[in-house]
């Protein structure tokens, strides 16, 4: 473990940080609800959690102790959202309960300013900041402007990675490698044995959301797999 690191990082140091999050629109989509799924998170041993938004992230802070990893997902004037898009966000996640904050430090979270908003966290808030990121240069870029850890929860979320659909070991391997900064592995962890393979690899920690507190995705990837396995069967004849 780094010793150079804020004290409050080495809480979840190879450790679980469960994502409590629900999009606009599902059943869950409530701040009393993300509070409980941080409850039950912690029960089963999450270090940490992230979390969305200030209204999410003062329920969550009055029902855990645990470090809470804020971001604020806004929407942005190309019609997408952007995690943490301004310093006013960061401060906001902040008074709410945040311990720390992470912003989207991709190609277009850089042309929003990203790299800029990352030292002024460190700065004026005094908290850990924290760069998500999709490539290797996005992360270098994320380090020398001053990231405590780098994540690599964009990865396959952004036009320069789309074609990743799954986990990329590989991508964690190499960017563990050559970035000067820990890394957190987040993103499209589905199972603990690729959680287990995350911390294998170097990771710092490991970040996991649908796989544990989606129950809508984590249906439907059950319900998906039932149906491909029944396709082309008959119904079987009844005894006579």
């Amino acid at each position: 473990m780094r010793e150079d690191l804020p004290p409050i990082c080495r809480h979840f140091y190879r450790r679980l940080v469960v994502s409590c999050q629900a999009r606009e629109g599902e059943p869950f989509r409530d701040p009393n609800c993300m509070a409980r799924f941080a409850v039950s998170a912690v029960a089963g041993g999450a270090a940490a959690i992230r979390a969305n938004g200030p209204h999410d992230i003062r329920e969550i802070r009055k029902a855990v102790s645990v470090p809470i990893l804020g971001i604020w997902k806004q929407p942005q004037e190309d019609g997408r959202p952007l995690i943490t898009p301004s310093g006013e966000a960061a401060q906001a996640l902040i008074a709410a309960g945040a311990d720390m904050v992470a912003i989207d430090v991709t190609c277009r979270g850089q042309r929003y300013g990203a790299l800029g908003r990352l030292a002024r966290i460190r700065r004026d808030l005094n908290v850990p900041a924290l760069a998500d990121i999709a490539t290797l240069e996005e992360a270098l870029a994320a380090a020398q402007s001053g990231a405590n850890f780098v994540l690599t929860t964009m990865r396959g979320y952004t036009e320069e990675t789309a074609h990743v659909r799954s986990f990329d070991l590989a991508f964690l391997r190499e960017l563990v490698r050559r970035c000067p900064v820990p890394v957190i592995a987040e993103g499209m962890i589905e199972t603990p044995e690729q959680a287990r393979a995350a911390l294998d690899a170097g990771a710092y920690a490991v970040v996991v959301g649908s796989a544990i507190t989606r129950p809508v995705t984590i249906a439907r990837r059950f319900a998906e797999a039932v149906s491909q396995a029944g396709a082309g069967r008959s119904e079987p004849e009844p005894a006579s």
